[in-house]
């Protein structure tokens, strides 16, 4: 099979299609012959050579993916072969074929096609996982989602109002706020010339900057207010006002995906397909898809982040 792989650390021109071993089903896993991946800044570092892929997993980049399933291992039930999945993912997902443990896989749901579906895996389980499960969000509370106008950030503002919170958002244009707007967002802050802090009181804050805001996130959150960081745009030293935390009664936490263990992730999956894709089934929460590039194009997706202006998700397409 080819597969995108990494000559070395660099910029987008070391992403190279080449071939590869086929990927084979152990015990627990599915081979998916893949319809498409999606691309996560988190690729964007590990091509850089700052995110490695965890112990045993594939050196190829690609955290999620949709497909076929093509082979099914030793003491895998519910899946068939011929089943139209979409996957969250180690890494491998840059490839014509690729193995994930059972517990990984999601339905493709009837509502969206088979390419689409490679964008749902990762945001969807993020934003349930770091909103639901740690920030406890819950209708009448104010979420505030940073970079409102990314894969995440799209998702997070439905799924915000599916559950009944007031969302506020920041992005860096008017034309993406009013974007964010039409997918349900209240309230929305442009980051170059608003302070936040002062414009909105959340609940709940969803942070992908990391050091950068962490005082001022502090300073946007209600009494009993729960940030959840989940990246680093923004750096990864940063100072915490501790006092200003103990008068709110506040939580800071941090959380990853890549390298929790597999029962972990299977959990989070099922909580997904329980609580999310019927908010998809009933159009409360749709993808948001800004390109589909051949997957041999990967290095123009991967630029194409970089610049920026990217409103939801850059697909790769691989040819079934």
């Amino acid at each position: 099979m080819h597969a995108i792989t990494i000559s070395e650390p660099g910029g987008p021109e070391v992403l190279r299609w080449t071939e590869v071993p086929d990927p084979v089903a152990g015990p627990g896993e599915v081979v998916l012959r893949v319809a498409a991946a999606a691309v996560n800044r988190a690729d964007l570092l590990q091509r850089r050579g700052f995110y490695p892929p965890p112990a045993g997993a594939s050196e190829v980049p690609g955290l999620e993916c949709s497909g076929v399933v093509a082979e099914v291992g030793e003491g895998v039930t519910g899946w068939r072969i011929g089943d139209e999945v979409c996957a969250l993912l180690a890494g491998g997902g840059y490839a014509e074929r690729v193995a994930v443990p059972a517990g990984q896989l999601l339905p493709k749901p009837s509502e969206v096609d088979l390419v689409t579906a490679a964008g749902l895996p990762e945001v969807a389980c993020t934003v349930w996982s770091n909103v639901v499960q740690t920030g406890r969000l819950t209708a009448g509370e104010t979420l505030l989602v940073h970079g409102g106008a990314g894969g995440i950030g799209t998702h997070a503002i439905q799924v915000g109002k599916a559950l009944g919170a007031t969302v506020a958002v920041t992005a860096g244009s008017a034309e993406r706020l009013t974007r964010c707007a039409g997918l349900g967002a209240d309230i929305t802050l442009d980051y170059r010339d608003t302070e936040f802090e002062n414009e909105v009181a959340a609940d709940v804050i969803l942070d992908n900057m990391g050091a950068k805001y962490l005082r001022r996130n502090v300073t946007a959150l209600k009494r009993g207010g729960r940030l959840v960081v989940i990246g680093m745009q923004g750096g990864n030293v940063g100072d915490l006002d501790v006092a200003a935390l103990l008068r709110k009664n506040g939580t800071v936490a941090a959380t990853g995906l890549r390298h929790r263990p597999v029962g972990e992730k299977a959990a989070i999956v099922a909580a997904v397909v329980e609580n999310v894709w019927p908010m998809i089934a009933d159009g409360r929460v749709k993808p948001v898809t800004h390109a589909v590039l051949p997957i041999t194009r990967a290095g123009d997706a991967h630029r194409m982040l970089e610049t920026g202006g990217v409103f939801g998700k850059v697909l790769l397409a691989v040819t079934l």
